[in-house]
């Protein structure tokens, strides 16, 4: 894996990343696990293995792992309709036309779907309007309240047609979990996927002493990096609820847990997470024939992107592999044909497209080729 090190360390050394941490692992755990780098810059702090890093948007398949959990206990099926656990959105209503200074509604052919909320094909706006954003980023209300207002917004597209990155979406799945199960979504997070998996270092509210290990997240301006604080993902004092479609922290070494895990069909050490069903079911096109994803020849399972063409970024991956992105360049793939999982943990904001990064590529491109030797 020395060229693995080689291509992250030249990546550090002009300036385009602070630091990293690669894994590379299979169904008996990690092969290969290495800290390059920086974890801050001013003053310098080494990188190391259990830096933790902001996911951001690799907790999306975990959300959708927490739904697949209760359909294997029959509490729920994707096929349910969101106002079935829901109510708030019933009557939920479809732009029909838009103009300069109007907005035509009609009544959608059918509601949306936990299907379509987990394969970003339902329609709602990805965000929230004007004036009610502050809920989201200081999360200053309760997740409930956030997926009300999620719920009184006209779709955009006839759910089941289009695809829409959308990141209401995934909140509302994670408000599904808390009235199906009865606890916060947090909570359940932990107690059913977390602690039984032994991932200690994976949560949306870092302790002190978690916090001294994070990443500073960098943006990069005149080919300098610049320390930034993005609001989106942080956990403001006083917030009431985590963000389902983003909000995590993790290490490498407790996401190799969770995707040895998958690997594994669902269980790890003895200890079921989810049944081979649901883990096959997430792991398959679910998305139709609609073209989804940040990069071509993809389709979408529940909560994971799946690999149906490899080409580019992913054409060292076999047909099947699936995983997921985040917004400050992390990547979490898992190749079942090969039996191998890819960890990319990285802090950058400012990358035009991190899932079709050129860093991504060579990480994946180089692990590849060591695990055949």
């Amino acid at each position: 894996f020395a060229a693995v090190r080689d291509r992250m360390e030249q990546f550090v050394a002009n300036h385009t990343l602070s630091g990293v941490v690669t894994v590379v692992g299979n169904a008996d755990g990690i092969v290969d696990i290495a800290a390059t780098g920086f974890r801050e810059l001013e003053p310098q702090a080494p990188m190391q293995k259990d830096t933790l890093f902001k996911i951001a948007s690799m907790t999306k398949p975990i959300t959708g792992m927490a739904i697949m959990i209760l359909a294997d206990e029959g509490q729920l099926t994707p096929e349910d309709p969101v106002e079935k656990h829901l109510p708030e959105f019933r009557g939920q209503m479809l732009v029909a036309e838009r103009g300069p200074d109007f907005v035509k509604l009609k009544k959608p052919k059918r509601p949306i779907t936990i299907r379509d909320l987990l394969t970003h094909t339902s329609g709602l706006p990805g965000g929230y309007p004007p004036g009610l954003r502050d809920l989201y980023h200081k999360r200053n209300r309760t997740l409930a309240e956030a997926t009300l207002v999620a719920s009184q917004q006209p779709l955009q597209f006839e759910p089941g047609t289009k695809w829409a990155y959308c990141n209401a979406g995934i909140d509302t799945l994670g408000r599904i979990v808390e009235v199906v199960s009865g606890q916060s979504y947090e909570a359940f997070l932990k107690t059913r996927i977390f602690d039984p998996l032994g991932m200690k270092d994976t949560t949306f509210y870092p302790t002190p002493e978690q916090a001294q290990r994070v990443a500073v997240v960098y943006g990069q301006k005149d080919g300098k990096l610049i320390p930034t604080r993005p609001a989106l993902l942080e956990a403001p004092p006083g917030s009431k609820h985590p963000v389902p479609a983003g909000g995590l922290y993790s290490t490498g070494p407790d996401l190799a847990k969770l995707y040895q895990m998958m690997l594994h069909k669902g269980e790890l050490h003895g200890k079921r997470i989810l049944s081979e069903k649901a883990v096959e079911t997430m792991t398959q096109k679910q998305s139709g024939d609609v073209t989804t994803g940040f990069t071509g020849g993809m389709c979408w399972g529940y909560g994971f992107a799946v690999v149906e063409n490899p080409a580019g970024v992913t054409g060292m991956l076999a047909p099947g592999s699936y995983g997921h992105g985040g917004a400050f360049g992390t990547q979490g793939w898992i190749d079942p044909k090969q039996g191998a999982f890819f960890i990319l943990l990285i802090a950058r904001t400012g990358l035009p497209n991190s899932d079709n990064s050129e860093i991504r590529k060579a990480f994946q491109q180089f692990a590849v080729e060591a695990l055949k030797k």
